[in-house]
């Protein structure tokens, strides 16, 4: 039978454990395979995988005696990313991948680093709460550190739009409904680095500030080593000059 879920317990403990051992695979994974031609079978093998666990686990909580309002309805960032993975881990379409680049390394990893969970293993809803969000960051940590689908300035501004319209979406069904998805209605219950932004809505207004500030601070370095690679290399003359011996 499962407990309740202790943050930085023993099984928060395991499975960041877990987190980390798969996020050094999947990029050691994605270099070893990088240009091979099995690389593509293994990353849509992948998607597969994540489509396979993620999808019956979410109908579950659709389904009557597990179904709750503010819970159950796929409008958190992490329900979103992992269908975000599985079309870029089938497409490597660099915007896409992008959009997942952003979202799983910052607010996914947020989320396991600070989760706000009730069940303890082996409920379902421990299970598909970690299985889900380790399979979002480590399919973001293959594509781009692993297999090299680097972001760009067009990918961020593709991955703000996107996340303004979902946050936009999302605040007005949380007003109809009373719900809190995104916690963009009120804080969540547990310790949180919304804790330090002050109260609503001007949490809200902060968040989205950091978010797209640390959003362009990951994006930099990808920028300039594309200006880097497509910097022409001096060239050397083959001529002697007059002091030459």
């Amino acid at each position: 039978m499962a407990g309740t879920f202790e943050p930085y317990g023993a099984t928060h403990t395991v499975a960041a454990a877990v987190g980390v051992a798969g996020a050094v695979g999947a990029v050691v994974a994605g270099r070893l395979l990088r240009d091979r031609s099995a690389e593509e079978r293994v990353r849509r093998g992948f998607a597969v995988v994540l489509v396979v666990f993620t999808a019956p686990l979410q109908i579950r909580q659709l389904l009557p005696g597990q179904f709750e309002l503010g819970s159950s309805i796929p409008l958190q960032i992490c329900d979103l990313g992992w269908m975000v993975a599985v079309y870029a881990l089938w497409t490597t379409e660099r915007r896409t991948s992008g959009l997942l680049y952003y979202w799983a390394l910052t607010l996914t990893v947020q989320a396991v680093i600070t989760p706000t969970l009730g069940a303890d293993w082996p409920d379902p809803d421990f299970i598909e709460f970690w299985g889900m969000h380790l399979m979002t960051i480590w399919a973001a940590l293959y594509l781009t550190f692993g297999i090299g689908v680097r972001t760009d300035w067009r990918c961020y501004r593709f991955t703000v739009f996107w996340s303004l319209v979902w946050a936009a979406v999302t605040m007005v069904f949380n007003a109809l409904a009373g719900t809190n998805y995104g916690y963009l209605a009120r804080k969540p219950d547990v310790s949180t680095p919304l804790d330090l932004f002050g109260p609503w809505p001007v949490y809200v207004v902060v968040l989205i500030a950091v978010v797209l500030a640390g959003w362009a601070l990951m994006t930099w370095p990808w920028v300039a080593a594309d200006r880097r690679e497509r910097r022409p290399a001096p060239r050397v003359s083959s001529r002697r000059g007059p002091a030459d011996p």
